[in-house]
């Protein structure tokens, strides 16, 4: 399987997975442009004739600004769950919008992609595992570790990961008070240290690569989540993931699992 964070962060999330014994991809997300889709595709060596499908996490617009003209563009279909659909607009050609529910699995070549709920102000938020010989876990806009997401976690060999902002920038930046109060809570978002003590006690040990994600450009660091994250999972003995920070404007590299 082959892997990258096109984008990630509070402007625009999109994530590339692709099954490199039939070619087939799918993104999860469409948070950004078309044009900066394919621009970030070609830098990677790929191309978005590959992607055969768009798997939708909630109707927030960066996380699907982009995807309407992609779809229509390349006849590809997208995926989400109906309070998703009926509170946004995701595509204007209807037909190419599918309907999934939780714990659904849909075969997309040869990714399986299962939907599984979470918490976070939406009309009803989900994640993604995909899997075809590897799993992988994409998880973000979380408020806090639920059931779900820990199960996920456990299972999973490569994952990306929302770390979305640092307590203590948050305690003291400059949202007003109820957005701080938001993200910390239950329906927002997960910190660095949340999200490095979930994996610390539910990752496994196959798990070898981790992307940090949506990254807050207020609230947080590159530097900040790289360091707290590694400082927590440190502490816990026979488990060294590669640990990456996934950036708003410019692709991760392409992971080969």
């Amino acid at each position: 399987m082959k892997i990258a964070a096109l984008a990630s962060g509070s402007a625009g999330n999109c994530f590339y997975i692709e099954d490199d014994r039939s070619e087939t991809a799918v993104l999860i997300d469409a948070g950004i442009s078309t044009r900066q889709i394919s621009l970030r595709l070609a830098r990677l060596g790929l191309t978005a004739e590959k992607i055969k499908g768009i798997f939708i996490t909630h109707e927030h617009a960066d996380h699907i600004k982009g995807a309407d003209v992609f779809a229509r563009k390349f006849k590809v279909p997208i995926f989400a769950t109906k309070k998703t659909i009926d509170s946004c607009s995701l595509c204007s050609d209807k037909s190419l919008i599918k309907t999934i529910k939780n714990n659904d699995i849909v075969n997309i070549g040869g990714n399986n992609v299962q939907a599984f709920s979470k918490t976070h102000k939406a009309a009803d938020p989900i994640s993604f595992t995909i899997f075809a010989n590897k799993k992988v876990s994409i998880i973000t806009d979380a408020g806090h570790v639920c059931k779900n997401i820990s199960e996920h976690i456990a299972a999973a060999d490569f994952l990306c990961l929302e770390t979305n902002h640092d307590p203590e920038m948050l305690k003291n930046g400059p949202y007003p008070a109820f957005l701080k109060k938001w993200i910390a809570g239950d329906n927002g978002h997960l910190s660095n240290v949340a999200a490095g003590h979930c994996v610390v006690e539910h990752a496994s040990q196959k798990l070898n690569n981790i992307i940090l994600s949506h990254l807050s450009g207020t609230n947080n660091t590159p530097y900040l989540a790289l360091t707290t994250f590694r400082s927590i999972i440190n502490e816990r003995r026979n488990f060294s993931p590669e640990v990456y920070v996934s950036t708003q404007d410019n692709p991760t590299k392409l992971f080969v699992i």
